[in-house]
């Protein structure tokens, strides 16, 4: 295996793809290393002059702040973003890939086909406090059901939210808790309240219809004596319809999939992002759902996805939404290009079109066939994007709260988190599944270590992911991750 790779050959910087020293000689572009060079960064292999754009990938991520010679890092010490201010932008269609040779009707999960035609990954109760002051008593109420209960999983949603909120933060929670409640994975779900809350249950029922009174119960604790006894009367009650439902085979058409990437290195975009794209193109092809979100992300790269709309109507409301979030970090003062986190510059992401240029990967090249808001489900087979910030448990809530079943969430620096949905880990690098193999599920790192093709791992990851879908626990759900953060942008009281 090469101690370097080479992305595109309009580039000029490699890749170290493993610790490389000083003085090192790179003989395919008689090259010797001027510093030493960790793995994920970028060395340049050709002198590159002030103000001149930093190529990788086949584009700019940058311009140099000085004169880089060869063999010197490239990295925050001498580049600069090229981004700026919002721009305007023109729909230049690209033509639509033909996928028929990645379908495959054999391919089938067993899951669980709920009434409203959505198919699930899991069969659980979900308790979902209508406020975040009832946390513990929704805590309280999971532990009675699962002595009960033992065979049945139950899960509690906590979050903070729901009080002393107003205007469209409050119906930013209710969009998002709605959407998780709508959730194919779970079979049933009680919703607590407090009784005094902003979040009103009348309220919050206006975003929960239709409402099948079989598998959505509520409870109020104000208004009960015992909040254990009525809640665990409707939890009896759940527990009749959630387990109705039976296993069937289900073609990975029926497949809403999530791709999500946090805990980024300089490999993210080499590895297992390309690789989540080959998976992303083959559901596609298969009449799947499939999802982006995390907009700041898409920063430097936006053009890229704009021109893979489906329509001009795709492509405005794609436009809409890359210029409301880029006005929603003016609104506080903020750069719309300092993205990348400590994190992210510790494993050799540069600037920000570094970063998103890496992270689109992760859609492949299908069209995009629909942009959706916070608490919107996806409907359009085909590749989504979704509204929202790139914070990992912000983002994989808003993902399950669009009807994503299972989230593969690829990651360099590692990252245990999991959502209240599967979570797929999906390494970027072979040392880290090795090191954290009680947060990683898949390595995509073996495209390098083991010189395997992006089809042949496609084609084992997908195996990998049927198995979860039909049962397989996660490493998240092994050790209990489950967690969610609502999006909030407004007022408290």
């Amino acid at each position: 295996m090469k101690s370097f790779l080479k992305i595109n050959d309009k580039d000029n910087v490699a890749i170290a793809i493993k610790d490389i020293k000083k003085g090192t000689n790179i003989i395919d572009y008689n090259v010797e290393l001027v510093d030493d060079i960790k793995k994920g960064h970028k060395f340049a292999i050709r002198d590159i002059k002030k103000s001149e754009d930093i190529i990788k990938y086949g584009l700019p991520i940058g311009h140099a702040i000085k004169d880089i010679k060869k063999g010197q890092w490239v990295h925050v010490h001498n580049t600069k973003t090229n981004l700026s201010d919002i721009i305007e932008y023109k729909y230049q269609k690209e033509e639509a890939k033909n996928y028929d040779k990645l379908v495959d009707k054999s391919l089938k999960f067993m899951g669980y086909r709920r009434e409203d035609g959505s198919c699930g990954v899991r069969n659980e109760i979900w308790i979902v406090p209508a406020v975040g002051c009832i946390n513990q008593v929704c805590e309280n109420v999971k532990k009675i059901a699962e002595k009960k209960y033992p065979n049945l999983t139950f899960k509690v949603l906590h979050h903070t939210h729901g009080c002393s909120q107003l205007g469209d933060d409050l119906s930013t929670t209710r969009k998002i808790l709605a959407g998780l409640i709508k959730n194919p994975n779970a079979g049933g779900v009680l919703v607590v309240s407090l009784g005094c809350e902003n979040n009103q249950i009348d309220g919050f029922k206006e975003f929960l219809e239709p409402i099948n009174e079989k598998r959505i119960k509520f409870i109020t604790a104000q208004e009960v004596d015992d909040e254990y006894e009525a809640s665990m009367e409707k939890i009896d009650q759940l527990v009749d319809y959630v387990s109705s439902f039976k296993l069937e085979a289900l073609p990975i058409s029926e497949l809403n999939i999530a791709f999500k990437c946090g805990g980024s290195d300089g490999l993210s975009g080499i590895t297992a992002n390309p690789l989540c794209g080959y998976v992303s193109d083959k559901l596609v092809a298969n009449g799947a759902i499939t999802m982006l979100t995390e907009v700041p992300e898409m920063f430097g790269a936006e053009k890229l996805l704009m021109n893979r709309a489906h329509s001009e109507d795709v492509f405005e409301d794609l436009v809409v939404m890359i210029n409301n979030f880029k006005d929603y970090f003016k609104s506080y003062g903020q750069n719309i290009y300092e993205n990348p986190s400590p994190g992210n510059k510790e494993g050799g992401i540069t600037t920000l079109e570094d970063k998103s240029l890496g992270c689109i990967q992760k859609g492949g090249s299908s069209e995009i066939v629909d942009v959706l808001d916070l608490g919107e489900k996806a409907r359009t087979r085909g590749l989504n994007l979704l509204n929202g910030p790139g914070n990992d448990q912000v983002s994989c809530t808003n993902l399950a709260a669009s009807g994503a079943a299972i989230i593969v969430f690829t990651t360099g620096r590692g990252n245990p988190f999991g959502s209240v949905v599967p979570t797929i880990k999906m390494s970027t690098n072979t040392d880290l599944a090795k090191k954290k193999k009680n947060w990683i599920d898949f390595d995509a790192g073996r495209i390098l270590s083991e010189d395997m093709s992006f089809e042949e791992l496609r084609d084992e990851f997908l195996s990998y992911l049927i198995e979860v879908a039909s049962g397989k626990k996660t490493k998240n759900e092994e050790f209990g991750f489950e967690e969610i953060a609502l999006f909030k942008n407004g007022v408290i009281l």
